[in-house]
């Protein structure tokens, strides 16, 4: 579903807004409140909305400064004003900004909802896919999703995720991939199928086979959405679960080398140290604790 946050200094209007408008007809859900616009910046950033409905005047800060600070930093978001005051400056500014509706209070329902249906379509049709990615693919009930959507997907590098990897420089249109259900379909089946064969002498070329894709598309496809190539991937994994098996203490070094799917233990044990910080042998001698 869509998150909506809604920002207004009057919490009559929040209420109203939270209570009164059909949200799940829309496939929305409202994720949040905000009484003026310094706090609502601060909610952007924590709850990441796919849709912010907002008054443009506050006490604490003009609704023109707080959009264009949103529209910067986020610029999918969708973003509906609500004012008391006709100014038609302030509505030329803000569509400028990139506002989708620009709306005077006291709002009728049939504004409000047409303001709604506008925000969900635009981002129906640019493939922001906002929460509902999680609740339509990802069970966060089952452990093997949970780990591998926290380890990847939510846990990803801070790194220009379309760009990464691909040889060309960060930006170019030709390296970007649409973010389409289509696409987080295929990186879940991919990672999954890691998960499920990660002891095997696996290549990406047989993850790509099992979706149905290019092994260049699926590498485009890991890049975008978790900012590691396919061998990190596995390679994470192993080592993931090669932490498991050593904090017991009693496992030697060889045998989870073996378990995990390395067929050198002396590259296991540089691989590990690499992502653990220490050897095999340190980490099960120190029960795990790192």
């Amino acid at each position: 579903m869509y998150r909506v946050l809604i920002v207004d200094d009057e919490p009559i209007i929040c209420e109203g807004l939270k209570k009164s408008v059909r949200w799940a007809a829309f496939n929305c859900e409202v994720v949040g409140t905000a009484a003026n616009g310094l706090e609502g910046l601060e909610k952007v950033r924590e709850l990441s909305p796919d849709i912010l409905i907002s008054d443009i005047s506050m006490n604490n800060m003009d609704g023109l400064a707080m959009v264009a600070a949103v529209k910067s930093e986020h610029p999918g978001m969708e973003v509906t004003l609500l004012t008391g005051y006709r100014n038609f400056e302030y509505a030329q500014r803000a569509i400028k900004l990139g506002v989708t509706r620009f709306l005077l209070k006291p709002s009728r329902m049939d504004e409000i909802e047409e303001a709604i249906t506008a925000m969900t379509e635009n981002l129906r049709r640019s493939g922001n896919m906002g929460a509902q990615i999680i609740d339509n693919l990802w069970n966060m009930q089952e452990s093997a999703d949970r780990y591998l959507y926290e380890t990847f997907i939510a846990g990803r590098p801070e790194t220009d995720e379309a760009a990464e990897g691909s040889g060309q420089a960060p930006g170019k249109p030709e390296s970007r991939i649409r973010d389409s259900e289509a696409n987080h379909y295929v990186l879940k089946a991919a990672l999954v199928y890691i998960l499920e064969h990660y002891t095997e002498k696996l290549t990406l070329g047989d993850v790509a086979e099992h979706c149905y894709v290019s092994s260049w598309h699926l590498s485009k496809l890991l890049n975008r959405y978790t900012g590691r190539g396919f061998f990190e991937i596995i390679n994470r994994i192993r080592i993931d679960r090669a932490k498991e098996l050593l904090a017991g203490g009693g496992a030697k070094v060889q045998e989870v080398s073996d378990a995990v799917g390395f067929l050198d233990v002396a590259h296991f044990s540089r691989i590990f140290k690499s992502y653990v910080g220490c050897s095999p042998k340190e980490y099960r001698n120190q029960g795990g604790d790192r």
